[in-house]
């Protein structure tokens, strides 16, 4: 069943600019509710706050810790 929600015109365009290529409004919500902040998420905001970039450091250093364990057979 849909709803119907009001959001601000800046969050609006925001949104807008978010969404994948043919997506939904509904999708790119739950896509953005639903997944870590990507690098590529953050660049477009051109300049990260101290906040962002420690959590960008930490997936980071997470997948670089899983690769290396694939890569040496631990994982």
């Amino acid at each position: 069943m849909a709803k119907t929600i009001a959001v601000s015109d800046e969050v609006y365009k925001k949104l807008k600019k978010a969404r994948m290529p043919g997506e939904s409004f509904s999708s790119a919500i739950k896509r953005s509710l639903e997944t870590r902040p990507k690098l590529s998420q953050l660049v477009g905001d051109q300049i990260l706050s101290p906040e962002d970039w420690a959590k960008t450091r930490q997936i980071l250093n997470k997948a670089q810790r899983r690769t290396a364990g694939k890569l040496i057979g631990n994982g």
